[in-house]
């Protein structure tokens, strides 16, 4: 797993081994930052079920301003760190070690708010609902924030709350992004 572009090209991360964590793979990456690419800079990253951190590390590499990273994991968190350290990141980013499905009270009412969220929890394990609904009732992001699910293509994006809007949808084999709009 490497960074694609920006300041940090190149730049290798550490991975979790076992299978707990799936990482996005380089490509599917590379497939979201082209589609976002004018939405990246200047921006406050929230990045849910954050892995390894690739996806919020890779928008800082583009120019995003500060990252948040939320894992319950205690090997994610630490891979985060270590990915954090090692890009030199330190002054840029908070991680959290969190359970984003009981609530995130640990970004309520941000400032400034996020308004790039990328969220990528376990398959089928139906934690969309409860993480879209945790995110609405945070206060966290700006109307207008742009926020990335991989999913499931079994597991389609909740109709409630009713305060996102699917603006574009795109299939990778048995991945689905979707790409909401908070309408707040």
């Amino acid at each position: 797993m490497r960074i694609i572009s920006g300041d940090l090209k190149g730049k290798k991360l550490r991975s979790i081994r076992g299978t707990k964590t799936r990482p996005t793979s380089d490509r599917l990456r590379e497939s979201i930052f082209n589609i976002i690419a004018f939405n990246v800079q200047h921006t406050r990253i929230l990045d849910l079920f954050a892995g390894t951190g690739a996806f919020a590390i890779e928008a800082l590499s583009r120019g995003a301003n500060f990252a948040v990273f939320i894992d319950i994991s205690k090997s994610a968190v630490s891979a985060i760190k270590e990915n954090i350290k090692s890009c030199n990141l330190d002054d840029r980013v908070k991680v959290i070690k969190w359970d984003i499905n009981k609530n995130l009270t640990c970004v309520e009412h941000s400032k400034p708010a996020f308004n790039l969220v990328f969220m990528d929890p376990p398959y089928d394990n139906n934690f969309l609902e409860p993480t879209l609904l945790n995110l609405h009732l945070s206060c966290c992001m700006e109307k207008g924030c742009l926020i990335i699910v991989e999913h499931s293509l079994r597991e389609p994006i909740p109709k409630e709350p009713a305060v996102f809007e699917i603006t574009d949808q795109r299939k990778y084999g048995k991945t689905l992004l979707s790409f909401l709009n908070y309408m707040i």
